[in-house]
């Protein structure tokens, strides 16, 4: 498209040719008296500025059809939430109806249809370990889905639910590309980011859905303090009662209670809130209290708009020009 801008200086010499017929004309009209009187109404270099501004607004107008872009700061409403679930054994206890896990994809489920487009959600799973099961998307039916696929496994590893929540959202912070958080020697990130200042988070949280009894390293707490050194609040949430439930798993009989006191340490360390669920309902009214943020985000821009809107009103300006001063286009 940028090889209509040929036609600018096309015009260009077609004005010159037009200026130069008029001159020619005038020196004629001269040599035979008839522009005598008229001397005195020349309008001298004035008579070139309206064409100047069409000319200016042609120019403008075939830029823009090339469809320009730039990287602009855009301010947007925008959050990432990572539905971080415990997928131990444990969770397949009866002490929230059905269980606490069909309880807690009920509630997730709920609030994944309230979010708007805006918002990012991707789920993890975590048992011995943390797997990204959906990666931060607008699509709510691939995050549904995702939900629906949990079901109940081995261990418990909060610490390694909280890393794998990170790694998503560093994977949705850097638009798809793989970013590491961790060793599989060391368990810590890979380079060390320098920690946000106190009190600053970003638009990201995770909510943790577990029922707190960790088994497995890495220590949670450790884990929640890289959490908070990027500025990434968790919302835990306790699934099941604090006096606990018998579950049967693989022909062994299993006492599990809720441990809240480590799920109340990893939300007060990371700024985030801890909340006790104790049925169905009580886990929907939690996600009413999550929020996002209004962030600045450089983004690459079209902006075939600014450029057609510049390029009219430099012609709008030019015929303004020409009908003012010689009551004609030019």
């Amino acid at each position: 498209m940028l090889f209509s801008l040929i036609l600018v200086p096309l015009f260009v010499a077609v004005y010159i040719l037009m200026q130069r017929r008029r001159q020619q004309l005038s020196a004629n009209y001269g040599n035979l008296g008839f522009a005598a009187g008229a001397k005195g109404r020349q309008p001298g270099t004035r008579r070139h500025i309206p064409v100047v501004f069409f000319l200016a607004g042609l120019t403008i107008l075939a830029i823009a059809l090339a469809r320009p872009q730039a990287v602009v700061a855009l301010p947007k409403q925008a959050g990432t939430v990572i539905l971080a679930f415990d997928v131990s054994g444990s969770m397949a206890a009866t002490d929230i109806k059905p269980t606490r896990m069909e309880a807690a994809k009920a509630a997730a489920t709920d609030f994944v249809k309230k979010q708007p487009l805006f918002v990012q959600t991707g789920v993890v799973a975590f048992s011995d370990n943390g797997l990204s099961v959906q990666v931060p998307t607008n699509d709510p039916s691939a995050v549904l889905a995702a939900i629906a696929r949990l079901t109940p496994q081995t261990g418990t590893s909060v610490g390694q639910g909280i890393l794998a929540s990170l790694n998503a959202i560093a994977v949705a912070n850097s638009d798809g590309s793989p970013s590491e958080l961790y060793s599989n020697l060391l368990l810590t990130p890979t380079p060390t980011p320098t920690p946000l200042p106190h009190g600053t988070y970003t638009p990201a949280v995770i909510i943790l859905l577990s029922d707190g009894e960790n088994n497995e390293n890495p220590n949670p707490l450790a884990i929640a303090q890289q959490a908070a050194d990027r500025g990434v609040r968790i919302y835990t949430v306790g699934i099941g009662s604090p006096t606990g439930t018998t579950v049967h798993i693989n022909g062994f009989s299993l006492h599990t209670q809720l441990d809240e006191a480590t799920l109340q340490q990893i939300s007060q360390i990371t700024g985030g809130t801890y909340y006790n669920a104790q049925s169905e309902q009580d886990l929907i009214k939690i996600y009413d209290y999550l929020d996002t943020q209004l962030i600045s985000k450089p983004e690459q821009t079209e902006l075939t708009a600014l450029f057609a809107g510049a390029g009219i009103f430099f012609m709008l300006i030019g015929g303004l020009f020409s009908i003012l001063w010689f009551s004609r286009l030019p």
